[in-house]
C-alpha cells in the first residue's frame, strides 16, 4: 500500500473538505488512498469521484462520523 492522506472535515465548513479532497486526489499515487474523515454523506465528491477514475467505500462509525476511503480505480 502506498501514501496514505487524512483530512478531518468534521469541523470545516463546506466547501473545505471538497476542496482539499481534489487537490490530495491530484496528487494521490496510484496505489496510495485517501481518507476523509466527515458528519455527511458526501454526494457531490462521490459524483466527482465516479466520473474521475475513483473507487470508494463508506463506513459510518457510532458518532456519526463518515470514514470515506478513496483509491484509484483497478485498471481494466
Amino acid at each position: 500500500m502506498g501514501e496514505r492522506i487524512v483530512i478531518d472535515g468534521r469541523e470545516m465548513q463546506p466547501p473545505e473538505p471538497l476542496e482539499r479532497a481534489l487537490m490530495a486526489l491530484d496528487s494521490l499515487p496510484v496505489d496510495g488512498e485517501l481518507v476523509m474523515l466527515l458528519y455527511c454523506h458526501p454526494l457531490p465528491l462521490f459524483n466527482i469521484l465516479r466520473h474521475n477514475g475513483f473507487v470508494w467505500e463508506e463506513r459510518v462509525a457510532e458518532d456519526g462520523t463518515h470514514e470515506i476511503t478513496i483509491r484509484h480505480a483497478p485498471s481494466s
